[in-house]
């Protein structure tokens, strides 16, 4: 075996200590996790993970999550598309600037637009709900969309949309059928990383929500109290939350590792 071969598997055992010292922890009591340490459990317990899904407060969490993160990637995709299509296609003044300033805002902190946000949804009745969170999430994820997508879209010969136009195909049915398959790998690296970012985001989902529409990485909260930290219990929590990111990942893999290599990314 060759050194880089082997320098990668300690790579990559080094990358995963913490995932497994967290699924390790979330099958101990809280008793063995502060007496030792060891390396698995002496005692497993699943305890832990049934507080969480008999408890209806984690269950709706979950769900809320769950909710306001897909409503997040389906406006921002229906939005970006069009915009990125726009600007791989066509050139105006300004075009260049309008471009920079729209990535700008996705440089700017979360916590500036707490205010703003929080008064013009109480003003809605929109405060608490999943589509204030998703809504909110779109300031961000929507210009990073709009940036990946892009370089994918300019990288297909502008000369395939003037055949469509010329073999009689209207702008729907090109776009169905011959443009959207050609951006496909790029829809799905950018799903990928606006479902990261708005399952993982803490600062605005916890300002916009206090029951109704209360987020996971909110809840996982819940385990730090005056009694002490339920280490197993957050250690379980946080398993749950990987989960749903893996199987986003599984599911578009394939065009992840085409948009990886095309794209911007």
């Amino acid at each position: 075996m060759k050194k880089r071969h082997i320098a990668l598997i300690i790579y990559f055992i080094i990358l995963f200590i913490p995932i497994y010292w967290m699924v390790n922890t979330s099958f101990k009591t809280d008793g063995e996790i502060l007496r030792e340490f060891s390396l698995y459990p002496k005692t497993i317990t699943f305890d832990n993970y049934m507080e969480i899904f008999t408890s209806e407060v984690w269950r709706n969490s979950f769900m809320n999550s769950i909710i306001y993160v897909f409503l997040n990637v389906i406006i921002t995709l229906l939005a970006a598309i069009p915009g990125a299509y726009a600007f791989s296609r066509w050139r105006f003044r300004g075009s260049h600037h309008l471009f920079f300033w729209l990535l700008t805002n996705r440089m700017a902190p979360a916590a500036i637009f707490i205010i703003p946000f929080t008064e013009l949804y109480y003003t809605l009745h929109l405060f608490d709900t999943h589509l204030a969170v998703a809504l909110a999430h779109c300031l961000f994820n929507i210009p990073l969309a709009v940036w990946i997508l892009e370089g994918f879209m300019s990288g297909i010969p502008k000369e395939i949309d003037e055949t469509a136009f010329v073999d009689g195909y209207s702008f729907p049915k090109f776009f169905r059928k011959i443009f959207f398959p050609l951006v496909a790998p790029g829809i799905g690296v950018t799903a990928f990383f606006c479902f990261t970012f708005s399952w993982v985001e803490l600062i605005i989902a916890k300002a916009l929500t206090i029951t109704d529409a209360k987020p996971v990485v909110v809840t996982l909260t819940v385990g730090i109290g005056a009694e002490g930290v339920k280490w197993g219990l957050l250690a379980a929590a946080g398993v749950l939350t990987i989960i749903p990111g893996a199987i986003v990942v599984y599911f578009v893999r394939n065009y992840m590792a085409k948009g990886f290599a095309l794209g911007r990314v």
